[in-house]
Formats: structure tokens, C-alpha cells, sequence
């Protein structure tokens, strides 16, 4: 079932504890920290309800193509397409959309036996679990980060602190829980190494956002300090927010838990599975997607300037719209280096070398970008009218107008082309956006390190190794 834009937002309205500036939130429909996004939201889930784009977005089953579990290639590109489609609609701002955790079901559907241990048999829920999101066509988001204090509290972290006949009692947090207050569902696990013994904390489970003693406190909300969408178009409608996640006694029926009290299933569910490498599937498109964009504001911004054709400023175009080239490469390479899933029994999945050197090249590949544009805006992007409203003063309007216009772009565009700069490139919002997009798949010590796990060392040390093979000390010329 494909619900419509309707539907999803009436289902955000059902009592969940959000928390903002000292109060709680009543709807995050109409909040104006959050309506805007949710709207946007909503505006994806009607692209696949009915639109031009529901071929693209949907499979003839009639659910997501991210829940589709791919038996091809070609099922890739598919799902793919409909990656784009979504990340498009945003610019790429919204990274956490549904279809994100949506690949990541279908990454556990794909190889359930992993979820069946010496603690717990997780196999039936986790294919529970990714049936239920699909035909209900939910919107889950994850929250696998632990709070850190240096105290070394375990208390801080979720944890089982009763076991009942129907299901298990939590409490603690988990941090940087992405759009989280938009979802339907939230899971709760950890995707870093826990200590051997660590089995209080080897849990992951599934449960509903209006759970009693599950709360979430936001960060602050750049969309409620926007003045407006003219004033500041990203962040005004693609805030999708991170908050704290808090659970206070909270109880998890049997039904929703995945993994229980075993270490090493409850790492390797997100590694062993095609689970992760179905999120960089994702978010790879949706980062190619991104650069497209801003690659394209640097285009307008050098032609408003009239600097589009020196030779500095071609180069340095060509600089971006080689990055977007290698973006775009990445994704193509993930799908074409595709690997089977347990000898195909599971279906196929992106190529994990390709998929984990993509994280490398985004973390590193976002900061030169925008340093790129932002040596094209120049101090442009700085002196801008406070808001729309100076445009529109009867007596300050016509001096705005007369004095910010540029040869053949009248003020009001050149204002709106460089406020849109600013919020991509120099604004809070875009700040927290150059910081996510450098740990978006975690810190480099992390994905540097498991770059060495994913192959590719033994061919060329092979290389080098045949070279040296090739000649000794009797050969000097």
C-alpha cells in the first residue's frame, strides 16, 4: 500500500513527546519548527501515490522500490531511479528520507538467518519487520549512535533493565536520530563495537514514535528561525532535524526486538547484511544528487556575475562538474560490481569495495565543493537585504531594487539566486550540513580503517609484487 501525503502527516499527529526550546510539541504538522519539512515529507509520499513518477517510485506489488530486495542489476538501477527521483525533490538536503532505512530492511529480509542466535531467534522479526514497514508503507528512521560523556555511566546507553514474559523494559538514550521526529517507527541499536562481555547492551528492536516513555529533544530548528521560503529556501522546508532519543522504561513486546544480548549479531546485523551497503546505495545517490545542485548554483551565480567565461572561472567550474562526474561514478561502479547475497539465495547487492570507498570520497569530496563555490560567490552572498520585506517597503523597495540589481538580472533575482547560495553554503543550516556530510557514514578512523576490510589490498600488492618478481640483481640494465 502506498499511502498518500494525507495520510502520513495525520499518522505524525498521535501524542508523540517531541521536545523543543523548554516545551512540548503538540503536532509537528503544524509546528512552524517542523511543519514546513513535514510537508515536504508528505510531498515525497504523494510522488508514489499517484504521480507521473509512480512506475519509477513503486513496484507492481504496489510498495516502495527501496523494499524491494534486488535479484539484479538491473533491479539496482530501479531502485536507484527511484533514489533519485526522491533525493531530487530536496536537492539532495533531505538525507534521511524513508527509503533510506526502507534499503535497510530489505538488507535484513535478505539474510534473516543472521538474526538467529544462541540468545535470541531474530530471523521471524526481522522479516516481520521489513513486510511490516513495506506493505504499511511506514517511515522508519534509526538511531544507532551512543551518547558519549567520558563519565563511563553505562546508564547513559539503552539497556534492558527488566525482562518480562511479553517483552523487555529499556531505559537510556541514543543521539543524532535524524528525522526521527517525522517517522512512524524508530529503531534502536548500535553499529559500534561493543566490548565482548557487553551483552547488556547488545539489543536492537522496532517500535512505534508514540511509544509511552519514548521522547525525543530536538536540536535547534533552522527552519523555525527562517524568515521564509525567498529569505531562506532550503532551510525553511528541508530541515529534517536530529534530536536526542530518551527511553524512560520503555517496553519492547518480543515481536519488535531483532537482536538480544549477543554482541556479535548485534554489530554484524548492519555489516553481514546488505543492510549498510543498501544505505550508501542511497545516500551515494542522493550525494551525487546534492553536488548536481550546487554545482548548478555555482553555474547561475558565474553567469549573473558575468565571470562565466574567464579562464579561471571555467576551470573551476570544470573542477565541480568533474566531482559531480565522480559522484555519479561511484553509484554506477556500486551497481555494476554488484555481489550476490548468500550464492544469490538473497538476491544481489551494491559492491561493498565500491560502496565503502564512496564514504571516503564523500566525507572529503563535500568541504573542497563548497569551497569551490564559495571562492566563485565572492562577498556577494554577504551584503544581502535582511529579508524579502525590503523588497516589498513601498519607500525602501525601489532603492533595494535600484541598487542590488545586476547588467540584465534584475535586484529581486540576483537576491533570490544569492540568498539560496547563502543557505546552501554559508547559513547554520548549511553548516550542519558540511558536518554531516563528513561523518554522514561515521568518523574516517572508522570507514578508513574498514576500507582495508573490504578488499582489494591483495591485487595490488599482487601488482607490485609481480613487478619486483620481475627482475634481480643480474639484470642492472
Amino acid at each position: 500500500m502506498i499511502r498518500s501525503g494525507r495520510k502520513y502527516l495525520e499518522s505524525l499527529r498521535d501524542g508523540r513527546e517531541v521536545w523543543l526550546d523548554g516545551e512540548r510539541v503538540k503536532d509537528v504538522t503544524s509546528h512552524p519548527a517542523f511543519r514546513n519539512t513535514a510537508a515536504s515529507i508528505a510531498h515525497l509520499y504523494d510522488l508514489a501515490h499517484d504521480s507521473e513518477y509512480r512506475t519509477t517510485l513503486t513496484t507492481p506489488d504496489g510498495v516502495h522500490r527501496a523494499y524491494a530486495i534486488p535479484r539484479s542489476r538491473e533491479d539496482l538501477v530501479a531502485r536507484r531511479e527511484a533514489y533519485k527521483v526522491w533525493a531530487e525533490t530536496s536537492y539532495g538536503f533531505l538525507g534521511r528520507t524513508p527509503d533510506y532505512m526502507a534499503g535497510g530492511a530489505a538488507g535484513f529480509a535478505a539474510a534473516p538467518e543472521l538474526f538467529d542466535t544462541d540468545t535470541f531467534a531474530g530471523s521471524g522479526n526481522a522479516v516481520a519487520y521489513h513486510r511490516r514497514l513495506a506493505e504499511n508503507d511506514l517511515y522508519c528512521a534509526f538511531t544507532i549512535t551512543n551518547p558519549h560523556s567520558g563519565t563511563g555511566d553505562d546508564d547513559l546507553v539503552v539497556r534492558v533493565v527488566q525482562e518480562r514474559d511479553g517483552g523487555i523494559v529499556v531505559s537510556g538514550a541514543k543521539s543524532i536520530g535524524t528525522g526521527a521526529v517525522f517517522a512512524d517507527e524508530v529503531i534502536v541499536g548500535t553499529i559500534e563495537p561493543l566490548a565482548p562481555g557487553d551483552v547488556d547492551h547488545a539489543l536492537c528492536f522496532s517500535i512505534p514514535v508514540d511509544t509511552p516513555g519514548l521522547s525525543f529533544v530536538s536540536r535547534r530548528s533552522y527552519e523555525a528561525g527562517a524568515r521564509g521560503t525567498f529569505d531562506n529556501p532550503l532551510s525553511s522546508r528541508f530541515d529534517e532535524n536530529d534530536s536526542l532519543i530518551v527511553c524512560e522504561d520503555v517496553f519492547v513486546p518480543w515481536e519488535r526486538v531483532l537482536t538480544y544480548r549477543n554482541v556479535e549479531a548485534t554489530g554484524a546485523m548492519w555489516w553481514r547484511t546488505p543492510a549498510y551497503v543498501n544505505f550508501v546505495h542511497q545516500a551515494a545517490t542522493r550525494f551525487w544528487t546534492k553536488l548536481e545542485f550546487l554545482t548548478g548554483v555555482a553555474i547561475l551565480l558565474t553567469r549573473m556575475n558575468g565571470t562565466d567565461g574567464l579562464p579561471a572561472v571555467t576551470q573551476s567550474v570544470g573542477r565541480l562538474l568533474g566531482m559531480v562526474a565522480q559522484a555519479k561514478a561511484f553509484v554506477l561502479a556500486a551497481e555494476a560490481s554488484c555481489e550476490p547475497v548468500n550464492g544469490g539465495a538473497g538476491g544481489v547487492m551494491p559492491g561493498t569495495e565500491i560502496s565503502y570507498a564512496q564514504r571516503i570520497m564523500a566525507a572529503e569530496l563535500y568541504p573542497r565543493a563548497l569551497q569551490e563555490i564559495k571562492q566563485l560567490a565572492g562577498g556577494s552572498i554577504i551584503q544581502l537585504p535582511a529579508s524579502a520585506e525590503d523588497l516589498l517597503h513601498p519607500e525602501l523597495g525601489p532603492v533595494v531594487r535600484k541598487y542590488l540589481r545586476a547588467p540584465g538580472t534584475p535586484a529581486e533575482g540576483r537576491i533570490k539566486l544569492l540568498k539560496l547560495a547563502w543557505d546552501a553554503l554559508g547559513s547554520e543550516f548549511a553548516a550542519r550540513h558540511e558536518q554531516y556530510e563528513r561523518f554522514y557514514h561515521g568518523a574516517p578512523h572508522v570507514y578508513l580503517t574498514m576500507q582495508n576490510w573490504a578488499g582489494g589490498a591483495e591485487n595490488c600488492e599482487r601488482l607490485a609484487r609481480a613487478c619486483l618478481d620481475g627482475y634481480d640483481l643480474g639484470r642492472t640494465r
